[in-house]
Protein backbone atom coordinates (compact mmCIF):
# COMPACT_ATOMS: atom_id res chain seq x y z
CA UNK A 1 0.00 0.00 0.00
CA UNK A 2 1.23 3.20 -0.73
CA UNK A 3 1.46 5.40 2.74
CA UNK A 4 1.28 9.16 2.52
CA UNK A 5 3.42 10.37 5.88
CA UNK A 6 3.41 13.71 7.30
CA UNK A 7 3.99 15.45 10.58
CA UNK A 8 5.30 18.94 12.68
CA UNK A 9 7.90 19.39 14.67
CA UNK A 10 6.44 18.07 17.72
CA UNK A 11 5.81 14.54 15.38
CA UNK A 12 9.52 13.89 14.03
CA UNK A 13 10.25 11.05 16.63
CA UNK A 14 6.47 9.12 15.84
CA UNK A 15 6.91 9.44 12.50
CA UNK A 16 10.19 8.43 11.94
CA UNK A 17 9.27 5.20 14.76
CA UNK A 18 6.73 4.07 12.28
CA UNK A 19 8.28 4.57 8.98
CA UNK A 20 11.31 2.30 10.42
CA UNK A 21 9.00 0.31 12.61
CA UNK A 22 5.34 -0.40 10.92
CA UNK A 23 5.26 1.19 7.76
CA UNK A 24 8.52 -0.54 6.34
CA UNK A 25 6.33 -3.35 4.52
CA UNK A 26 4.44 -0.38 2.50
CA UNK A 27 5.86 2.44 -0.20
CA UNK A 28 6.17 5.74 2.05
CA UNK A 29 6.05 9.23 0.77
CA UNK A 30 7.10 11.34 3.31
CA UNK A 31 6.26 14.96 3.13
CA UNK A 32 8.18 16.50 5.95
CA UNK A 33 8.61 17.71 8.26
CA UNK A 34 12.55 15.99 9.75
CA UNK A 35 13.75 18.77 12.17
CA UNK A 36 12.73 19.95 15.64
CA UNK A 37 12.49 23.90 13.93
CA UNK A 38 8.68 25.01 13.76
CA UNK A 39 6.88 24.59 10.95
CA UNK A 40 3.11 25.64 10.18
CA UNK A 41 1.18 21.61 10.38
CA UNK A 42 -1.77 22.84 7.74
CA UNK A 43 0.80 23.29 4.92
CA UNK A 44 2.13 19.57 5.76
CA UNK A 45 -1.91 18.29 6.16
CA UNK A 46 -3.08 19.74 3.09
CA UNK A 47 0.33 18.03 1.14
CA UNK A 48 -0.63 14.31 2.94
CA UNK A 49 -4.33 14.84 2.24
CA UNK A 50 -4.15 15.98 -1.67
CA UNK A 51 -1.78 13.39 -2.21
CA UNK A 52 -4.48 10.56 -1.03
CA UNK A 53 -7.52 12.99 -2.12
CA UNK A 54 -5.74 13.35 -5.76
CA UNK A 55 -5.03 8.78 -5.72
CA UNK A 56 -1.38 9.82 -5.12
CA UNK A 57 -1.04 7.88 -2.34
CA UNK A 58 -4.06 5.21 -1.05
CA UNK A 59 -3.76 6.30 2.57
CA UNK A 60 -2.25 8.92 4.87
CA UNK A 61 -0.81 9.72 7.94
CA UNK A 62 -0.40 12.68 9.79
CA UNK A 63 1.32 13.62 13.26
CA UNK A 64 1.18 17.05 15.29
CA UNK A 65 0.79 17.41 19.48
CA UNK A 66 -2.54 16.49 19.66
CA UNK A 67 -3.30 15.70 15.94
CA UNK A 68 -6.54 17.65 16.14
CA UNK A 69 -5.18 21.00 13.81
CA UNK A 70 -3.98 18.06 11.27
CA UNK A 71 -7.19 16.28 11.16
CA UNK A 72 -8.79 19.89 10.75
CA UNK A 73 -6.65 21.05 8.20
CA UNK A 74 -6.95 17.16 6.12
CA UNK A 75 -10.58 17.26 6.56
CA UNK A 76 -11.05 20.71 4.42
CA UNK A 77 -9.67 18.89 1.45
CA UNK A 78 -12.72 17.27 -0.67
CA UNK A 79 -12.80 13.42 -0.42
CA UNK A 80 -10.79 12.98 2.95
CA UNK A 81 -11.92 11.73 5.91
CA UNK A 82 -9.08 11.83 8.62
CA UNK A 83 -9.30 10.17 11.97
CA UNK A 84 -7.83 11.48 15.31
CA UNK A 85 -7.22 8.30 16.93
CA UNK A 86 -5.62 7.67 20.73
CA UNK A 87 -6.00 3.83 20.99
CA UNK A 88 -6.38 0.96 18.41
CA UNK A 89 -9.88 0.60 18.87
CA UNK A 90 -10.94 3.65 18.06
CA UNK A 91 -8.44 3.59 14.89
CA UNK A 92 -10.01 0.41 13.67
CA UNK A 93 -13.97 2.29 13.64
CA UNK A 94 -12.73 4.63 11.75
CA UNK A 95 -11.71 2.39 9.21
CA UNK A 96 -14.40 -0.27 9.37
CA UNK A 97 -17.47 2.56 10.05
CA UNK A 98 -16.03 5.56 8.41
CA UNK A 99 -13.70 4.24 5.80
CA UNK A 100 -10.93 6.93 7.43
CA UNK A 101 -8.55 8.03 4.91
CA UNK A 102 -6.32 9.70 6.96
CA UNK A 103 -4.99 8.40 10.14
CA UNK A 104 -4.33 11.82 12.43
CA UNK A 105 -2.28 11.11 15.77
CA UNK A 106 -1.14 12.83 18.62
CA UNK A 107 2.73 12.49 19.14
CA UNK A 108 2.22 14.55 22.85
CA UNK A 109 -0.62 12.89 23.37
CA UNK A 110 -0.31 8.72 22.59
CA UNK A 111 3.71 8.79 22.26
CA UNK A 112 5.36 5.95 20.11
CA UNK A 113 4.29 2.76 21.61
CA UNK A 114 1.10 3.47 21.05
CA UNK A 115 1.75 5.24 17.89
CA UNK A 116 2.50 2.28 16.50
CA UNK A 117 -0.27 -0.15 17.72
CA UNK A 118 -2.77 2.56 16.58
CA UNK A 119 -1.39 2.57 13.28
CA UNK A 120 -1.44 -1.00 12.86
CA UNK A 121 -5.40 -1.37 13.68
CA UNK A 122 -5.86 0.87 11.39
CA UNK A 123 -3.63 -0.26 8.00
CA UNK A 124 -4.74 -3.71 9.02
CA UNK A 125 -8.91 -2.81 9.20
CA UNK A 126 -10.80 -3.07 6.02
CA UNK A 127 -14.33 -0.85 5.21
CA UNK A 128 -17.40 -2.52 5.87
CA UNK A 129 -19.24 -1.52 3.41
CA UNK A 130 -23.25 -2.01 3.79
CA UNK A 131 -25.32 0.33 5.95
CA UNK A 132 -21.95 2.38 6.16
CA UNK A 133 -21.23 3.44 2.63
CA UNK A 134 -24.69 5.31 2.54
CA UNK A 135 -23.37 7.48 5.58
CA UNK A 136 -19.78 7.84 4.08
CA UNK A 137 -21.55 9.60 0.79
CA UNK A 138 -23.91 11.77 2.95
CA UNK A 139 -20.44 13.15 4.89
CA UNK A 140 -19.32 14.05 1.28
Amino acid sequence: MKIAIGCDHAGVPVKQALVETVLTDHDVVDFGTDSSEPVDYPDIAVSVARAVADGDAERGVLICGTGIGMAMAAGKIVGIRAATCTEPFSAELSRRHNDANILCLGARVIGTDMAKRITEAWLSTGFEEGRHARRIKKIQ
